[in-house]
């Protein structure tokens, strides 16, 4: 893991300092089909994930939510991830997504550290 990265995960702290970020950039793979993550990149299906931790969920400029997520009261935070991945028609009921979700937590751990360290991401709480 490099320098930059042990940074960014260390204003996560655990579990993301001991991610597998290998694990989760290829658990993004199949979020990438619908997600980009460099910042000024385009919505796909979703939105752009670049700067989601402290977001406002429902914001991102451009991308038609649903009203679920539009109306969601949150601010993206590893936890809300950790709760969305894990099955997001339950955490968030009427939203768009049709992905399943992460059962595996050690998946959703690795996939948000990833997310963490490509956004070069600010700790949020």
């Amino acid at each position: 893991m490099s320098e930059e990265a042990q940074t960014i995960l260390a204003g996560f702290g655990a579990p993301y300092t001991q991610a597998d970020l290998e694990n989760g950039e290829r658990v993004f793979r199949r979020c990438a089909a619908c997600h980009t993550l460099p910042e000024g990149a385009r919505n796909l299906v979703g939105p752009n994930l670049h700067g989601v931790f402290g977001r406002e969920a429902g914001t991102v400029e451009g991308f038609r939510y649903s009203d679920a997520v539009q109306n969601a009261d949150f601010e993206w935070t590893p936890d809300r991830l950790e709760e969305w991945l894990a099955n997001p028609r339950e955490f968030l009921p009427g939203n768009r997504m049709a992905f399943p979700g992460l059962r595996d937590e050690q998946d959703r751990h690795d996939v948000i550290a990833y997310l963490a360290v490509e956004t070069h991401a600010e700790p949020v709480e």
